[in-house]
């Protein structure tokens, strides 16, 4: 029996950038009748909004629910009728200004700059910086064939982590990047989750599609937390059906 599921968003509960399906949301509300949830992601909190606390039907039980945006070092519970910030840990100016001069650099040595690219590459998220390689409004179809093996992106995490010793740096989404303080990941959110909700790590779980090493979701797998790779948001909801048929 777990108390607490915590899931990864792109790709995991929903396609990059998109919306939960509405099954997506009644199988969450059915998973909130029996555990805590948690999702944890790279996405700043507006995005969160738009893509889950925005999307789950009336009947979910949002005081167990624990949104983690720019991979956990915000983190947003539901009080008195609204979503609540409960900490934030944010980037000074002049580590945001060493970021985005190391991102051009890196771009330049290893030649993987696309031809065309879709509103912004870079996003300050405050307390994490996101490269997006072929830009923030990227259509889906264009995400999922620029680096469907993240081999692209292994070899630009590769030499960002020579320009930028001492922070974290690790993929995530479709063509994502994401930069944060050192030693921040998310077993680094998974572990300030576990101090906010008062549930033990071996009391959790985690589901995500990049478990894998230089995977943004792999540290969870580090941590030693149960975890379940998927591929989709298809293979999701057979997992949140066995869990909740598990704990009834």
């Amino acid at each position: 029996m777990k108390q607490l599921v915590a899931f990864d968003l792109d790709g995991t509960l929903a396609e990059s950038k998109q919306a939960i399906k509405e099954n997506m949301g009644e199988a969450l509300a059915d998973l909130l009748d029996v555990a805590h949830v948690a999702v944890i992601s790279g996405g700043d909190w507006p995005q969160f909004d738009k893509q889950v606390a925005s999307r789950l039907p009336e009947r979910a039980d949002r005081s167990k629910l624990w949104l983690m945006p720019t991979t956990g070092t915000k983190l947003f519970v539901f009080r008195d009728g609204k979503w609540d910030t409960v900490y934030a840990e944010l980037f000074t100016d002049e580590q945001k200004q060493k970021i985005l001069k190391a991102f051009d650099e890196a771009l330049e040595a290893t030649g993987f700059a696309p031809e065309q690219t879709w509103g912004e590459r870079i996003e300050d998220r405050g307390s994490q910086i996101t490269f997006s390689a072929l830009g923030q409004q990227a259509p889906i179809h264009a995400k999922e064939s620029w680096d469907p093996d993240f081999a692209k992106r292994k070899v630009i995490q590769a030499d960002l982590k020579k320009r930028l010793p001492g922070l974290s740096i690790n993929m995530g989404g479709a063509t994502s990047i994401d930069i944060t303080q050192e030693g921040v990941d998310k077993a680094y959110g998974l572990k300030r989750l576990r101090d906010e909700s008062g549930i033990p790590l071996d009391s959790m779980m985690f589901v995500g599609d990049a478990i894998f090493p230089g995977g943004n979701d792999y540290p969870a797998k580090e941590l030693g937390l149960d975890t379940v790779r998927v591929r989709d948001p298809q293979d999701t909801l057979g997992v949140i059906a066995t869990v909740v048929a598990c704990q009834k």
